[in-house]
C-alpha cells in the first residue's frame, strides 16, 4: 500500500492576460529568467519537498508543455512509483472541457480512485515561487486538519485579486471570500489581508466525495475558491498554513508572483536583476531544474566596428553571443545574436533571436524565432509601436513570437 501524497498540478489554464506570449502556448510553458518555463518553479517545489507522485493536467494549446515535460522532467523512477503524468483534459464525466479548477480535478477522480494517497496537494502551473510543501504537510497532519490552505499576506489595496481569508489563534479559517470588494485586514496588521495562494492540501477521500457532490450542484462555478472553500468551512476543519515556513533552512520562502499579466510577467523577470534578488536562483539548497539544451556559452565580442560587446546587470544564457553591442538590465535567453552598435535595454529576450545592427530596445518582450532588422527603435515612441505590437499600460512592449518586419 502506497500511501505518500499525490501532487496535482492545474496546468491547463489559456493566460488570455499574457497573450501574445501565451498565443501558441499554455500560460505554465511561458519562459522565464533565461533558461526557464513558468511551471519549472512548481515542479522543483516538488523535487525539493520529496514529493515524487505528479499529476499535471493540460488543456489549452499543451504541446509545447508536454514536450518540455518529457525533455526536462524525465527525473523520477515509475519502478519505485514515482512519476510526473501529464493528463490532457479527456471528457471523463461529461462532454465539456474543464470549467472551473474543481471540476478540472472532478474529472480526474477516477485517478484519485485509484492512486491510494492519504493526502491531496493541489497545486497551479503558473505562479513564481519557492515553496517547501513537505512544511505545509507537516501542518495539516499537526492540526489534524480536513483542508489547508496556504495563506501570505498582500497589501489591502491589492487583496482584492485573491481569496481573502479570516482566521482565529489556532489558524482555523472562519471566512473565505474569493475576490471580495471590501476586505478586511489582518487583526495584528491594518495595512495587509491574508490571502490564499490557491494551494490546497486535502484529505484525498474528502476531495474525491467533495468533487462529486460539487459537480452535481447547478449553481456552482466549480471552482475552489468560489465555491468548494467557502462551503467547507462550515462543515469541516479548514486551516491556514503561513507561507514562509520551511524545513531545514536558514532563509525563509517570501517571494511569491502570479505572472498572469505581461505587466506582471515582466516585473518579475526584473526582480531577478536587482543586487540582492528576491527570487535566488543560485541557492545551492534548492536548485530550480528545467530542459538544458546543449549550447556554447554566452561571449562578448567586439564588431566589425571595434566597438566592445559590453553587457551591465544583465542575465546571458548559453549560445548568445553580443558582437559590439550594449546590453543593460535585460534577461537574455539562448542562442540570441545582437549584433554591432545595438542597445538592448530593460529588456527579456526569449530564445533563438537575431538582432541587426544599430537596433535601440527598451522596455521590450521579444519571443521566440524574431529578426530584428538594422536600425529598428522599439520602445520609444509607443503610439507607433501600438500600430504593430501589444503595448501595456506601463508602457511594455511584447514583439509576438515568429513576427515578420517585412508585413
Amino acid at each position: 500500500m502506497n500511501k505518500k501524497p499525490l501532487a496535482i498540478i492545474l496546468a491547463g489554464g489559456e493566460g488570455s492576460r499574457l497573450q501574445p506570449l501565451t498565443k501558441f502556448r499554455a500560460k505554465p510553458s511561458v519562459p522565464f529568467g533565461g533558461k526557464y518555463r513558468i511551471i519549472d518553479f512548481t515542479l522543483t517545489n516538488c523535487l525539493h519537498s520529496g514529493l515524487r507522485r505528479i499529476l499535471v493536467l493540460t488543456q489549452y494549446k499543451s504541446h509545447s508543455l508536454h514536450k518540455h515535460l518529457r525533455d526536462g522532467w524525465s527525473v523520477f523512477n515509475p519502478e519505485l512509483g514515482e512519476y510526473i503524468t501529464p493528463v490532457p483534459a479527456q471528457m471523463q464525466n461529461g462532454n465539456m472541457w474543464y470549467q472551473g479548477t474543481a471540476d478540472a480535478i472532478y474529472q480526474n477522480n477516477y485517478i484519485l480512485e485509484r492512486c491510494d494517497a492519504d493526502l491531496t496537494i493541489i497545486l497551479s502551473g503558473d505562479h513564481i515561487y519557492r515553496m517547501d510543501y513537505a512544511a505545509m504537510l507537516d501542518t495539516h497532519k499537526y492540526l489534524a486538519a480536513d483542508v489547508t490552505v496556504a495563506c501570505m499576506k498582500v497589501p489591502v489595496n491589492e487583496a482584492s485579486q485573491f481569496g481573502i481569508v479570516s482566521t482565529d489563534q489556532t489558524q482555523k479559517i472562519l471566512k473565505f471570500e474569493e475576490k471580495p470588494q471590501t476586505v478586511k485586514p489582518c487583526d495584528d496588521d491594518a495595512e495587509y489581508a491574508l490571502a490564499s495562494m490557491g494551494i490546497y492540501v486535502f484529505s484525498t477521500r474528502l476531495l474525491i466525495d467533495v468533487l462529486e457532490a460539487d459537480s452535481k450542484d447547478e449553481n456552482s462555478s466549480h471552482d475552489f475558491g468560489n465555491d468548494i472553500l467557502p462551503n467547507l468551512i462550515h462543515s469541516h476543519s479548514v486551516y491556514a498554513h503561513y507561507f514562509g515556513e520551511a524545513k531545514g533552512r536558514v532563509s525563509p520562502d517570501n517571494y511569491w508572483r502570479d505572472v498572469g499579466t505581461i505587466d506582471s510577467y515582466y516585473q518579475a523577470n526584473m526582480d531577478l536583476l536587482k543586487s540582492v534578488p528576491p527570487l535566488d536562483l543560485y541557492q545551492d539548497d534548492w536548485p530550480i531544474r528545467s530542459y538544458q539544451s546543449q549550447t556554447p556559452p554566452a561571449r562578448a565580442v567586439p564588431g566589425i566596428s571595434g566597438n566592445e560587446g559590453i553587457f551591465i546587470n544583465s542575465i546571458l544564457s548559453g549560445g548568445t553571443i553580443i558582437s559590439g553591442a550594449n546590453v543593460g538590465h535585460s534577461v537574455l535567453s539562448q542562442n540570441i545574436f545582437i549584433d554591432d552598435g545595438s542597445m538592448i535595454e530593460n529588456s527579456v529576450i526569449f530564445d533563438h533571436v537575431s538582432i541587426g545592427k544599430n537596433v535601440k530596445l527598451n522596455k521590450c518582450i521579444v519571443d521566440k524565432n524574431v529578426s530584428i532588422p538594422s536600425g529598428e527603435s522599439i520602445g520609444y515612441d509607443l503610439a507607433k509601436d501600438r500600430k504593430r505590437f501589444t503595448v501595456t499600460e506601463s508602457g511594455i512592449v511584447v514583439i509576438p513570437k515568429g513576427y515578420n518586419f517585412d508585413q
